[in-house]
C-alpha cells in the first residue's frame, strides 16, 4: 500500500501537467484576447439594449470584431479553446475583462452624475430667476 500511494500521486501530478490542448500556431496573445472579449461583452450588451438599431443596420458583431482585430473565426475559436483548456489562465483573462468593464462602468456613472448635476443646476437657476421675476413684478402693498 505504501508503494501504491506515491505512484498514484505521481500519476495524478503527471496527468495534471499534461497539456490537453496544444497552443495553435496563430494563438491570439492574452492581452489582445482580453480586448476582444471586452468588446464582445459590450457588443452583446448593446445587442440586448439596442436590438432595433443592430437589426436595422445589420451589424454582425463577430464580423465587426474579426475585422477590428484582424483575426478570423478559426483563429478566435482555436485560441479560445486553448485558453479554456488552461483554467487558471482563462480565469485571469476573464478577470481582466471584468476589471475593464468595471472601470468603464465607473466612468459612465461619473459622466451621468455630471450631466445630472448640470441639469439640476440649470433647473435651480431657472427656478431662482422665476422667483426673482415674481418678486420684482409683485405690487407693493
Amino acid at each position: 500500500m505504501k508503494r501504491i500511494l506515491p505512484f498514484i500521486i505521481g500519476l495524478l501530478l503527471w496527468s495534471c501537467a499534461e497539456k490537453v490542448v496544444e497552443p495553435p500556431e496563430d494563438l491570439i496573445p492574452e492581452e489582445k484576447m482580453v480586448e476582444i472579449l471586452h468588446d464582445l461583452a459590450i457588443l452583446n450588451a448593446t445587442k440586448t439594449s439596442f436590438k432595433y438599431f443592430i437589426d436595422r443596420y445589420s451589424v454582425k458583431t463577430m464580423d465587426f470584431l474579426f475585422d477590428k482585430y484582424e483575426i478570423d473565426s478559426t483563429q478566435f475559436a482555436q485560441s479560445d479553446r486553448y485558453y479554456a483548456s488552461v483554467p487558471l489562465r482563462y480565469q485571469m483573462i476573464y478577470e481582466k475583462v471584468e476589471e475593464r468593464l468595471e472601470e468603464r462602468r465607473k466612468i459612465l456613472e461619473e459622466i451621468k452624475k455630471k450631466q445630472n448635476d448640470s441639469t439640476r443646476a440649470i433647473q435651480q437657476k431657472r427656478t431662482d430667476s422665476i422667483k426673482n421675476i415674481r418678486k420684482e413684478t409683485k405690487p407693493s402693498s
